[in-house]
């Protein structure tokens, strides 16, 4: 059973993107190893509702990984210490009695803060409007063996399909670069025959927005590859840029 543990938070407050922020600190008493990182924001928000204190923003949905709205900075890490994990997945077990912990949002001119620990990420949303879709008619539902795929194409797109947008990778690029979610996007559908009908006008637009929403260039630290909750790969970032060369020649 895990044991319980005592801790300082310094949890970053802001009342709106053009407000000036700054780091509120709170003593955390006897929290449960087995506590995840979010149940124990909402134990202090709990404690701050109680006292008549406003609670601290923060963005969260599924609470098992898949959405990656739990976009937090940890100790300067994005989800935190743990590898290959969203915030939610992140327990408490994983710091030491006595610790400091920091909490921020995401750091990143593409991501304005909303409030506290809550940023603005419809930029992502506005880069798969540009051409993360497939819009090819097809009528009826076809037989599923009526494209064959290989097994190794076929793992490797659903490996890009696996990012969940969460952000982590801009938020650990230090030029807040958004290749790799672009990439990832890219990709899982330029491997499949449904996606390559599409495929220059798609990476075009896609890089396009990206360029326009003010992300940063891939300078390959492989940051994001490190923090990326799903452990994409910056293979996919040689992949778009290989599609955007061959669409740009084709022009």
């Amino acid at each position: 059973m895990d044991k319980n543990i005592s801790f300082t938070l310094n949890v970053w407050r802001q009342r709106g993107p053009k407000e000036k922020g700054y780091f509120d600190t709170f003593d955390m008493k006897d929290i449960p190893g087995d506590t995840s990182f979010l149940e124990m924001l909402d134990i202090l928000n709990e404690k701050l509702v109680n006292e008549g204190k406003e609670p601290i923003v923060f963005d969260h949905d599924c609470r098992e990984g898949i959405c990656g709205m739990c976009s937090l900075y940890v100790n300067g890490r994005p989800h935190g210490p743990a590898t290959g994990a969203t915030t939610c997945q992140l327990y408490m077990r994983r710091f030491n009695d006595g610790d400091t912990i920091t909490v921020e949002p995401w750091r990143s001119a593409a991501f304005p803060v909303i409030r506290d620990l809550m940023v603005d990420r419809t930029a992502f949303d506005k880069i798969q409007q540009a051409g993360g879709f497939v819009s090819i008619n097809t009528g009826g539902i076809p037989d599923a063996n009526a494209i064959p795929i290989g097994k190794d194409i076929a793992e490797e797109a659903m490996d890009a399909a696996a990012c969940i947008g969460c952000g982590a990778c801009v938020a650990a690029c230090k030029n807040g670069s958004a290749m790799l979610f672009v990439s990832a996007k890219v990709s899982q559908f330029a491997l499949l025959p449904q996606g390559k009908v599409e495929a220059a006008s798609r990476v075009k637009a896609m890089v396009a927005k990206m360029d326009e929403l003010g992300f940063g260039n891939c300078t390959n630290t492989r940051a994001c590859e490190a923090e990326c909750p799903k452990c994409v790969s910056i293979s996919n970032i040689a992949r778009l840029n290989r599609e955007f060369i061959k669409a740009k020649l084709a022009d």
